[in-house]
């Protein structure tokens, strides 16, 4: 609950502009959280107002828990995210942020089998659909994946969501933190950024972009309802 003019603060960690909140922006606004964006690869992570935020979202990117040595500001950010996740305090990752979740928990994280990239459904476990997931679990929702890497369940966490090529694609740790391998928040109006900034890695893993571009026309029109439902029930169980 809001107290007089104090508002809750998201502090949220970007990893390449384009792959930003998305449709989680406007959500977080109607539901009175302030944001504040930090660029990852150039923020001080180290900082108090980070680490004591309301609510700390960790945004997808090209890179991977196993590029450390590329990128040490993955080791802070690694840190960070365990001591938050230690003190059950409201942390949500996304593609890579749940890769991070998953390594803050002790858990391994690898290549995954197959690339995974593109519109399509997901298999919610019992719990998944008790959880703000339940609206995935409808006949005609779907989800953007964007991935090539995944992760080991981490001990203490509870598995949300599979995929026939991913066995975790969502989980929940404590009563505070929800980690999302694939992208609820992605804007279907603003892909085409994606398809510019992912051309090198559309390329290699042989994904028609025009293909890619006509399944978004398909289901844009359902998304936002479907992000804005999610996203507010779990803002809703956090507050």
């Amino acid at each position: 609950m809001v107290m007089g003019n104090q508002r809750r603060q998201a502090m949220v960690l970007r990893h390449v502009a384009f792959e930003d909140l998305g449709l989680l922006g406007p959500v977080l606004t109607r539901a009175g959280w302030g944001c504040e964006i930090l660029e990852a690869a150039t923020a001080d992570l180290t900082q108090q107002k980070i680490a004591d935020a309301d609510l700390l979202i960790v945004l997808g990117g090209p890179i991977g828990v196993g590029d450390i040595d590329d990128y040490p500001f993955i080791a802070t950010e690694i840190a960070l995210i365990e001591k938050r996740l230690a003190s059950d305090q409201p942390t949500l990752g996304i593609c890579l942020g749940s890769q991070l979740m998953a390594a803050a928990l002790g858990a391994r994280v690898y290549a995954g089998p197959v690339k995974e990239i593109g519109w399509a459904p997901l298999q919610l476990t019992d719990d998944g659909r008790a959880s703000c997931l339940a609206p995935l679990g409808e006949s005609d929702a779907t989800v953007l994946h964007w991935h090539g890497d995944t992760f080991d369940l981490p001990a203490g966490a509870t598995r949300l969501a599979s995929t026939p090529a991913y066995a975790n694609q969502a989980f929940a740790f404590g009563k505070n933190a929800l980690a999302l391998q694939f992208h609820i928040e992605a804007d279907p109006a603003r892909l085409e950024e994606w398809y510019v900034g992912h051309t090198v890695e559309l390329g290699a893993a042989k994904i028609a972009i025009p293909a890619l571009r006509s399944a978004t026309a398909q289901v844009a029109p359902r998304i936002p309802a479907q992000a804005e439902r999610i996203f507010t029930r779990w803002l809703g169980q956090i507050a």
